[in-house]
């Protein structure tokens, strides 16, 4: 892993730290020098692999890390089975894990080059998790309703998306949903997939990003996913719930 210049690291470094009393937020410096080298590594594995268009050091430090630590905000994570579901980069996992260690951590997606990378990579970080290749409606075969809680980021409308990380959380758990502008938008639409899927909405919590804001949609699961859900992927998209 190519160490970041001095510049780059401070540029991040510096964004981070004075975003975390904004969440109300206190992290150590360790742990803030390990989310800065996880930012470095993955706008470094960029220039070889499409993982990110956001790459200049201060934007990662807003729209990456501390877009992915407000979910800690919203729940307290410490022993907690989570599952990051299409996982991309490794965002929100993976700084949320490197700031909450007593967390435990899998990531899942279908692109197995990018999940080869993550599992490279982490372990030189310190940062322990699970790297699971497949298609999530797949490998939630065998891990049906084992999660507290599923969290995805910029990977489908609600109403699809619920679909994908409901089956994954036991009763009690829940789903936190990473959204953009259209989020309120996008909660009507999900209104019947949220009833059929066992999922009670809790709360919309809005966090302002430059400007524009990025919500968490957080659903409690109040009953068990009908086995029939998920469908496969086609038919979910064809006729979402």
């Amino acid at each position: 892993m190519t160490i970041p210049t001095p510049d780059e690291d401070k540029s991040m470094k510096q964004t981070l730290s004075q975003g975390l009393p904004g969440l109300g937020l206190t992290l150590d410096d360790q742990m803030q020098n390990t989310l800065c080298a996880f930012g470095e590594a993955v706008v470094e594995q960029n220039k070889v692999m499409n993982l990110t268009a956001i790459t200049e050091p201060v934007q990662v430090a807003k729209l990456h890390l501390l877009d992915s630590l407000t979910l800690l905000t919203l729940e307290d994570l410490r022993g907690k089975r989570i599952i990051d579901v299409g996982c991309g980069a490794g965002f929100p996992g993976v700084p949320v894990k490197i700031a909450c260690p007593e967390a435990e951590l899998t990531l899942l997606d279908s692109l197995g080059k990018r999940m080869q990378w993550l599992e490279t990579a982490l372990p030189t970080l310190g940062v322990a998790a699970e790297c699971v290749t497949a298609r999530a409606e797949e490998a939630v075969a065998t891990r049906r309703e084992t999660y507290d809680i599923a969290t995805s980021r910029a990977v489908a409308r609600l109403n699809i998306l619920l679909e994908l990380t409901a089956p994954y959380v036991k009763v009690g758990g829940k789903v936190l949903a990473m959204k953009g502008t259209a989020a309120q938008e996008e909660l009507q639409e999900a209104k019947n997939a949220i009833k059929k899927l066992g999922l009670q909405l809790e709360k919309v919590a809005e966090f302002p990003v430059d400007g524009t804001a990025h919500t968490v949609i957080v659903l409690k699961k109040v009953s068990p996913t009908p086995a029939q859900y998920p469908r496969r992927y086609a038919k979910i998209k064809q006729s979402p719930l």
